[in-house]
């Protein structure tokens, strides 16, 4: 006996989450999916969906428990303003984690449009985090499974393809690894098991990681990651993982900061602002998970994604205010603020990917401003581009994927100036931190490439995004 969903209700964008409920001693089973089977109870259930769907009134979301709490059905908004993603995926993320009912095996049906599969398959990647160390977690001997179904209504209702769910597959992976690496403190997550993550990305890949560390920087002149790392424990690095097909057009560069950890150095940050810092590795743990998906879909072109590894420790070998640096593009900078130093690794990481790697197209990914969060909020990452085209790709993107961006001030000789060093090519940190703060990090980056360099330059601030909450860990199967 089947109970028909009506689809054609005003709600149709609806998110079921339901557990897989054993009764009478396994004598049947209740599977709530789109069809309700095995229903002795078909009139009643059939008079309760239909009151749960009469009942939702999603402002922005609404949910309605159903059957003891075995499953519950919840709304996200039809309509999203333009700076949103029509996918409403960070509303998806948020239900998922509040209306999700217990059990070991759990069911999330999401009913969309085709164009709005990709963002909410990502979204619901992100509320099942990997990394957790609560003790009933590693007591724990049975795994969690949740299976993600999608129900695809409009214009373009067939079924998803296997290649559709490879892709898809492949890109919760993506997310789910970053945000591990993101969670993971920085005792379990410093330099050297950082890159031992680049390893076993490249090993699955079939890909030889190219690796700078220690001292060797500084004798090839990364002076910006040297000058960083150089007083912790574990030594900085530029890893590189190289994608590089027969038949390439053109090559990209993927360039990630990747601060293990930031006390902020000699200028040192406070109580209150330090704790969360683990998190300054999201720009490179973002560009890791990315590359694994976008190489495991058979990407066309030469993509290389570089990795600028350091932990901004505090000890005697640390860079003091007043040092200064000579950087990977030659220029001398004047050390202000050790708190301003993601761009200095990222301006070593991007230079390289255009001087040894001949890159084209360089988008550099990092935790880099605490303004960035004032100027684009918690869910939009900040853009930045010498190119208006790229601009408003970048921004397409993250409302087709839910990953928000919105763009920034691109203006070099209006802000440039804000960097002037009367002892060396520039400072590291603004004069007026009143003026376009995450525009002027910025354009730190690309000053070191030449505000004329012939190439796309993106860079993408998500110092604000990155922070995310977490749930004990999962296995989804989708």
């Amino acid at each position: 006996m089947t109970v028909e969903v009506n689809l054609t209700t005003p709600v149709i964008r609806i998110l079921l989450t339901s557990t897989v409920a054993r009764l009478s001693h396994n004598s049947w089973m209740i599977t709530v999916v789109i069809n309700l089977q095995k229903c002795q109870f078909f009139l009643m259930f059939s008079q309760i969906w239909q009151a749960a769907l009469s009942a939702l009134n999603p402002n922005p979301t609404d949910s309605c428990p159903l059957y003891l709490n075995y499953a519950t059905v919840a709304a996200i908004p039809s309509r999203v303003s333009r700076h949103n993603s029509p996918s409403s995926a960070h509303f998806v993320s948020r239900l998922v984690r509040s209306c999700l009912p217990g059990g070991n095996n759990r069911c999330i049906v999401m009913v969309c449009e085709r164009s709005d599969v990709f963002a909410s398959c990502c979204a619901m990647a992100r509320a099942f985090p990997i990394f957790s160390r609560r003790s009933a977690s590693s007591r724990r001997t049975e795994k969690k499974h949740v299976t993600v179904e999608f129900v695809i209504v409009g214009q373009d209702a067939n079924p998803l393809e296997a290649a559709e769910l490879e892709c898809l597959s492949n890109a919760a992976d993506g997310v789910r690894l970053s945000a591990r690496i993101v969670d993971t403190p920085c005792n379990e997550m410093n330099t050297d098991h950082f890159l031992d993550e680049i390893r076993a990305v490249g090993n699955e890949l079939g890909i030889t990681p190219v690796i700078i560390r220690g001292e060797e920087l500084k004798q090839k002149g990364f002076g910006g990651i040297y000058g960083v790392g150089k007083a912790a424990e574990h030594p900085p690095a530029l890893a590189v993982l190289s994608h590089t097909p027969q038949g390439a057009t053109q090559t990209i560069a993927w360039v990630g900061k990747g601060i293990v950890y930031d006390t902020g150095g000699l200028s040192i940050k406070g109580k209150t602002t330090m704790p969360g810092m683990k998190r300054d590795c999201g720009g490179a743990a973002a560009v890791l998970g990315a590359f694994k998906a976008t190489i495991k879909q058979g990407f066309k072109d030469n993509l290389h994604a570089v990795f600028c590894l350091a932990e901004n420790s505090v000890g005697p070998a640390a860079t003091r205010p007043d040092d200064i640096h000579i950087l990977y593009s030659g220029k001398s900078v004047e050390i202000n603020n050790t708190d301003a130093e993601g761009r200095l690794v990222l301006a070593d990481g991007v230079v390289y990917a255009s001087k040894d790697l001949a890159a084209d197209i360089i988008l550099d990914m990092a935790t880099l401003t605490g303004a960035q969060g004032i100027s684009t909020g918690k869910h939009h990452a900040a853009v930045m581009t010498n190119s208006e085209q790229w601009e408003a790709a970048v921004v397409r993107a993250g409302r087709s994927s839910g990953d928000l961006a919105h763009p920034l001030v691109y203006c070099p000789e209006l802000h440039f100036s804000e960097f002037t060093s009367a002892m060396a090519d520039m400072k590291n940190s603004v004069a007026d931190r009143e003026n376009a703060q995450s525009s002027c990090a910025g354009l730190f980056i690309a000053s070191h490439l030449g505000f004329d360099w012939p190439g796309v330059w993106v860079h993408v601030d998500i110092a604000a995004p990155v922070h995310a909450v977490s749930i004990p860990c999962f296995t989804v199967w989708m």
